[in-house]
């Protein structure tokens, strides 16, 4: 049976040798079509409550959906391997309009937030993150991989499925108190912004909420966030 995996570009680029971005190893299933949705705002988790509550749209109705956006998304197959379906997201960020859309919709149901830093996970956190720091006000700090970052830093080592990763922070990035939100390109299984949050942690800082471009639900990641706000525009 041909099988599928979801990813997001860039996936061979280093960071792990699988399709998915925690390190874990890749997800398959059964490839098959998406439903056809009508989504006009993507779902924004309630923290306690196990479910999702509609976002807010952008001013009094949103210009896209996700729907709009996911059309702008490539399907690869056979990419990087056989049997592997790839989404591809530089076909939406090559478009001026839809990548101004995104970075809309991710923001928009922080703007009411107080925000004090946002931060992203190299490296293609750093793609949306830095804009939505800019739209909300707020400073941007990066969360990168071992041995990137000048001064002093905290790291955190968390497990992939066929060893470990680290991360680290500037020590002086986040003062206690700080309302961080974090921000990445993909939730799959959660690794990752579990060692992010950590880092946020050890510096005194509170999680504001976290926001996603993209979130794969078959993965589950969304389930080991329950206690933060977590928000997606598209989902597979």
């Amino acid at each position: 049976m041909t099988t599928s995996t979801v990813g997001t570009p860039w996936m061979n680029d280093g960071r792990d040798r699988r399709s998915l971005r925690e390190g874990e190893a890749a997800a398959q299933r059964p490839r098959r079509a998406l439903p056809a949705r009508s989504v006009t705002s993507p779902a924004v988790h309630s923290p306690g409550s196990g479910g999702a509550q509609a976002a807010p749209q952008r001013g009094e109705a949103a210009r896209v959906s996700a729907d709009d956006l996911r059309a702008k998304i490539r399907e690869v197959p056979d990419f990087p391997k056989p049997g592997i379906l790839f989404y591809d997201i530089t076909t939406l960020l090559k478009d001026a309009a839809a990548f101004k859309d995104a970075i809309d919709l991710m923001t928009k149901p922080f703007e009411d937030t107080k925000i004090d830093v946002v931060v992203g996970m190299e490296s293609r956190g750093f793609i949306f993150s830095a804009p939505m720091a800019y739209r909300l006000d707020a400073g941007f700090v990066p969360v990168r991989k071992l041995g990137k970052l000048p001064a002093e830093t905290v790291s955190v080592e968390y497990s992939l499925e066929y060893g470990t990763n680290t991360l680290e922070v500037h020590k002086d990035a986040i003062q206690p108190g700080d309302k961080v939100l974090i921000v990445d390109d993909l939730l799959a299984t959660g690794g990752t912004v579990i060692g992010t949050i950590e880092l946020v942690q050890q510096l005194k800082g509170e999680v504001a909420g976290l926001a996603f471009l993209v979130e794969l639900l078959f993965l589950k990641g969304r389930e080991r966030l329950k206690q933060y706000d977590v928000y997606s525009v598209v989902q597979y």
